[in-house]
């Protein structure tokens, strides 16, 4: 079985080894939602890890739910990606775009003047977001999304995966957990509709399978990965019944299993849902035939036992990767990774991202 030093491919893309660095929102992006030439820097300096993947991107100004998040949604945008995916490359390493659209959880004053807020159907998120400008307040009450708009999101994510490619990245990775609109879409206690998009299991998934459809089809799926967490009640998502979760991911992996991903991204964890255990690593290895990324507060050796045991084919890490920028060096060593000072995580900015000083 290979270690969580060797290398890999995922698909089309060939990674020096299986450290991965997970998504992680840091509210570095200008306040127009560009990249920077501090986020190229931060990028950059991690370019050791085997593959990254950024933190979330809205495919659309009316997918932005937080303050300083970035978005790629023309070709304007592209100019700041392209410093990101540069400095990553000359580093040797390799990069994923992650596509979020947030849908209800969001708050007007993070977003451009006139975009929308919108989810499968109009239930507001309970539980407060901040703003620069009015510190913690509500989530916005979201509009219910028309049948012919859901498929102009699925072209925006399209659009996404496209401005991408041309951004330089390796390859995309659909967000699809964490609360955020493909999650509404697939959780009963947030999908309420009762066209073809909603009620049935089948209706349910549909959003999100389409999606990734339009992604593959725009960038062939090589290129394209899935991260997912089910039984994940973050932003207020609970279904209506403890045994929704697995019938709905059981589907959705199934439907999408044709498509062959280039990987899966999974947060492992087994926590109660309503009284409900789920092995997520399991059923993704059950219904997925591509690279399996483990993911949840692993440290060096738990990883290094899972990878060269089978399971899983490589394992993202999040906080370690905050201020150890040579993390795969660290854990080849058997060394620690750096402590973070958790007070610089969103804050504009290059203390605690790009000047580790004082952490």
């Amino acid at each position: 079985m290979p270690t969580l030093l060797e290398p890999a491919c995922f698909g089309a893309i060939e990674l020096a080894n299986r450290v991965v660095m997970a998504p992680m929102t840091r509210s570095r992006a200008d306040t127009a939602g560009n990249a920077t030439d501090l986020m190229a820097e931060y990028y950059g300096a991690r370019a050791s890890a085997g593959l990254i993947v950024t933190e979330g991107i809205a495919p659309s100004e009316s997918g932005k739910g937080y303050c300083r998040t970035p978005v790629l949604d023309s070709p304007s945008r592209l100019a700041g990606w392209r410093a990101v995916t540069d400095a990553v490359h000359a580093g040797g390493g390799k990069i994923v775009a992650q596509a979020m659209h947030c849908g209800r959880v969001a708050h007007a004053a993070n977003k451009a003047p006139g975009a929308g807020t919108v989810a499968p159907s109009a239930i507001r998120a309970a539980g407060l977001m901040y703003t620069d400008g009015d510190g913690m307040q509500p989530f916005d009450e979201p509009r219910a999304l028309s049948a012919s708009e859901i498929g102009v999101v699925v072209n925006e994510y399209r659009r996404f995966a496209s401005l991408a490619m041309e951004a330089g990245f390796d390859g995309v990775e659909l967000h699809g957990t964490s609360g955020y609109l493909p999650a509404q879409f697939l959780c009963t206690g947030t999908n309420r509709r009762s066209d073809g998009y909603g009620g049935s299991v089948e209706g349910r998934i549909r959003f999100p399978v389409e999606v990734l459809g339009a992604i593959v089809e725009e960038i062939d799926s090589g290129r394209t990965g899935l991260r997912i967490c089910p039984g994940n009640p973050f932003n207020d998502l609970v279904d209506d019944r403890p045994e929704d979760v697995e019938e709905t991911f059981r589907a959705f992996l199934a439907a999408i299993r044709p498509l062959g991903l280039a990987w899966l991204h999974v947060i492992r964890r087994h926590e109660a849902n309503q009284g409900i255990y789920l092995d997520n690593l399991a059923l993704a290895r059950e219904l997925h035939d591509g690279a399996l990324i483990a993911n949840d507060s692993y440290d060096g050796p738990e990883a290094t036992k899972d990878v060269s045991e089978g399971v899983c084919d490589a394992v993202s890490f999040g906080r370690h990767f905050l201020a150890t920028t040579d993390l795969p060096a660290r854990l080849a060593g058997g060394r620690d990774p750096e402590s973070f000072d958790p007070r610089t995580l969103y804050t504009p900015g290059p203390l605690g991202y790009t000047d580790l000083s004082r952490c």
